[in-house]
Order: structure tokens, then sequence, then C-alpha cells
């Protein structure tokens, strides 16, 4: 036996040309984007074929040199650290915020207010300073070392800070409400009647969730994915605090590029479009997946078999 949840597409009238007035609504975020996304990118692609002049100024022309610099065994060995960084910190908070976000979502209308209320309370602080309180926690003399070695978990301090693992959980603090946020949305919209339906039939709860839970909700878990792995690759702060200037990333080295000791903008930018093109795979590999669920069957379906 089986149950199909099946997504009826709204009819769609004649198609009119937008008028003068419509584009004149749109006017003011075409002009942001033009402004502000645009003409950076167009200038920082034009800088990245340049050639880094004296005193950090830069030489306008033409040249692949900063791109095969990419290839050298050290910026390789960054890049793919940051991509595993960024990957390991969105599946950590995929994981931890699935379930919160599905409590908060099948919450009683008088507590999912506040419970989402708790998960917006960290941005009520700066930052900068709910960073720097790790450093405080993880520090050798700290309150998370002394708890350990109070309770005997542990001979002596251990090494919490200027690590990897500091970075990721620093990353994970930092971007867990992006994925909430996104994934309660989906949730909160899901029918309950649709998993009851599935149980009824005979799926057990497990199966249940996989094939009825998990692909009404995937469009909150494609937008929090994205929300978190994009700026999780280019971040530069928490892994400066927290990781020291050990455990450099993409960001990083982009942030000396341009304002540290190296003044290579013609390099940073290289990097910045290498960083883009990243972010526009991300991006399109999302959407060939919501493309593809929608082109498998004439009549989007979850069955439970």
């Amino acid at each position: 036996m089986r149950t199909t949840a099946t997504a009826f597409a709204a009819p769609v009238g004649p198609s009119r040309p937008p008028t003068p007035t419509a584009w004149l609504l749109i006017a003011p975020l075409v002009l942001w984007v033009a402004v502000f996304v645009v003409a950076p990118t167009l200038i920082m692609l034009v800088y990245s074929v340049s050639t880094r002049g004296t005193l950090g100024g830069v030489v306008f022309g033409f040249t692949l040199e900063n791109y095969a610099a990419l290839l050298d065994r050290t910026y390789l060995y960054i890049i793919v650290r940051s991509i595993g960084f960024a990957a390991i910190t969105t599946a950590i908070c995929l994981l931890a915020a699935y379930p919160a976000a599905y409590r908060i979502g099948r919450a009683a209308e008088r507590w999912r207010h506040r419970l989402l209320m708790l998960v917006m309370i960290p941005f009520w602080t700066s930052f900068l300073i709910r960073t720097y309180a790790w450093v405080t926690i993880l520090k050798n003399e700290g309150p998370l070392n002394g708890l350990l070695v109070h309770y005997g978990l542990i001979g002596e301090p251990l090494e919490l800070l200027y690590t990897s693992g500091a970075v990721v959980l620093g990353l994970v603090y930092t971007f867990l409400p992006f994925m909430i946020l996104p994934i309660y949305a989906s949730v909160e919209k899901l029918d309950p009647a649709l998993v009851e339906a599935a149980l009824d039939l005979g799926a057990a709860p497990l199966r249940a969730f996989w094939k009825v839970i998990v692909p009404l909700t995937a469009p909150g878990i494609r937008a929090g994915v994205l929300l978190v792995f994009i700026p999780a690759l280019g971040i530069y702060a928490v892994n400066d605090i927290l990781g020291g200037g050990r455990v450099d990333m993409i960001g990083n080295i982009i942030e000396n590029q341009f304002k540290g000791t190296a003044r290579n903008w013609p390099f940073g930018s290289a990097l910045a479009v290498v960083l883009i093109l990243a972010f526009a795979l991300a991006f399109w590999l999302t959407s060939a997946q919501e493309a593809a669920e929608h082109r498998g069957a004439e009549e989007p379906a979850v069955t439970v078999p």
C-alpha cells in the first residue's frame, strides 16, 4: 500500500508583459544589484587578470599568473581545507538544526514564537563578542577545562583553543540559527495529515520520516545548506579569533592580500573569483537537485511503500 502527497500546481493564466510601473517597482533592487554586486564583481575580475605593482599597486593588463599561482600546493591545501571545514560545519548544523526546527515547527502556537525567540537571542549580542567569549571558554584556564579537571575526566587541561576543532565549533555556533530558521519555515507548512496517512497505511516511523517528512521539507534543507555553506566558506573572523592564525582558510588569505602584509590585490581578487565560483557551484547543485525532483514525475509525490 502507498500514500502519496501530491502538490497541485496552480492554474497558469495568460501572461502579460510587465508594465512600466512594474519595472519602476523593481528599479531600486536593480540599482542595488548593479552598484553593489555587478560593479564590484567586474572590478574584481579586472584586478584578477592584472599584475601587482610597486608598493602594492596594480598594473592593469591581462595575465593568468594569479590563477596559475592558485595551483601552488599551499593554496590548494587551504582551498580544500576551507571546503572541508564548510562542509563539516554544514553537516553538523543540519544534524543539530533539523530536530530543533521540527520540534519548534510542530509546537503549539503559544510556544512556537517563544522557542523561535530562543534561537534569535544570540543575535542580540555582537558577533565578535560572542566569538571572543569562546576564547575564554576554551582556553587552558577556562571553565571548560576547569570542569573536566575538577570531575577527573582529564588529568591536565586540553589544548582546545587555536585548533581546527575550535574553528569548526565557532563556525557551527555562528551559523546554526541560519540552518534552523529555513527548516522551521518548511516544517511549519507541513501537513500533519500526510504523516498520519503514511503511518495509518503501515509505514514505520523511520520510513515515514525519510519518505514523507524529509522530501516535503527539502526546500528548507536546501536553503539552510546554502545559508550555512556559502558564508562558512568565506568567513575569516572566526578563524582569526579561534584559530589564532594557525588555521587559515580562503577568507584569511584574501584578507591578508588586501589589508595585511601581502598587499597583492590582483592575487586576492583571483582568490575571490574562485570563491564566487564555489558559491555559484553550490547554488547550481542545489538548484539542479530541486529541478530534478520537479521533473521526476508529472505529479510531484512522496510515496511510502
